[in-house]
């Protein structure tokens, strides 16, 4: 990676990445050099339960330095773009690096973002078992307009347009389009996503798996056993499931690490996907 004089002192500063390629550690640079506070843009990190498997930032990196929105949110707690997005408003009057790998949160903090109603727990419920048991029908219920506009291959995206079509009577699309002013427009920020060789990548997947377990994922697992369903968000972190299900005796740790760190390598292609298409007018930072 090249240095930082290139980067903005003054403008926000937004890093989007995949998975392992460096994000976290550019982030830290720009905060010690600009007195930034570093903001947290992923879904998975938000989650108190998770902080190897999900690559937080250790306790040691978070007294260094000012950290926000990272392990706030309950493995039980309802947590969404939305809230994300009421939440880093708080964070913009001051230096901030905003870093992360969800796509979405940051093309809602550029774009802006729907002001959908909540959905009530009761629709959550219908929506969960809906989505496990026929998710073609779930697509089937769908609008014309959002059906045509939505990645019908992602459950959490679809169950999402069901739910809310389902509360309001009102399709995803139209909400959508009476998108509000975003809080950091695009033309106002220093926006860079990091484009990592694919290979240089894999394999630093796979290292950072071995340290993970070497430093007590499992261990965390064993932890979140007692409590695990698997249809919760916080269930989505990345290399979850495989551990537990070894911790369920239904497969050797072997086998798990291998599934784990072949899940976080397809999960890190559907990010540098998501990113090539959505972020063109980004700035890419090649790697290594």
């Amino acid at each position: 990676m090249s240095g930082l004089a290139d980067i903005s002192r003054e403008a926000p500063v937004l890093i989007a990445g995949p998975t392992a390629s460096g994000k976290s550690a550019l982030a830290m640079e720009l905060a010690a050099r600009d007195a930034r506070v570093i903001v947290n843009a992923d879904a998975l990190q938000v989650y108190a339960c998770w902080r190897l498997l999900t690559a937080r930032p250790s306790v040691a990196e978070e007294v260094a330095l000012p950290h926000a929105l990272y392990g706030h949110v309950g493995r039980d707690e309802a947590y969404s773009v939305g809230h994300w997005l009421r939440e880093v408003r708080a964070y913009l009057e001051q230096p901030v690096v905003i870093v992360g790998g969800t796509g979405l949160y940051f093309l809602a903090l550029t774009e802006g973002l729907a002001e959908v109603p909540e959905i009530p727990a009761q629709v959550r419920a219908e929506g969960d078992a809906l989505r496990m048991g026929d998710l073609a029908a779930m697509v089937a219920g769908l609008d014309a307009e959002t059906a045509a506009r939505i990645d019908l291959a992602n459950p959490a995206r679809v169950q999402r347009a069901w739910e809310v079509l389902r509360t309001t009577g009102r399709g995803l699309a139209a909400w959508q389009a009476d998108t509000p002013a975003p809080l950091v427009p695009r033309d106002r920020a220093e926006a860079l996503v990091l484009r990592p060789d694919v290979g240089w990548l894999n394999a630093r997947i796979d290292r950072r798996f071995d340290l993970m377990l070497a430093a007590g994922a499992l261990e965390e697992a064993r932890a979140e056993l007692p409590h695990w369903q698997e249809n919760r968000p916080s269930a989505r972190a990345i290399g979850a499931p495989e551990l537990i299900a070894h911790l369920r005796g239904e497969m050797a740790l072997d086998a798990a690490t291998v599934a784990a760190k072949l899940a976080s390598r397809q999960y890190a292609k559907r990010q540098r996907t998501w990113f090539r298409n959505r972020m063109r007018d980004w700035t890419p930072r090649p790697l290594p």
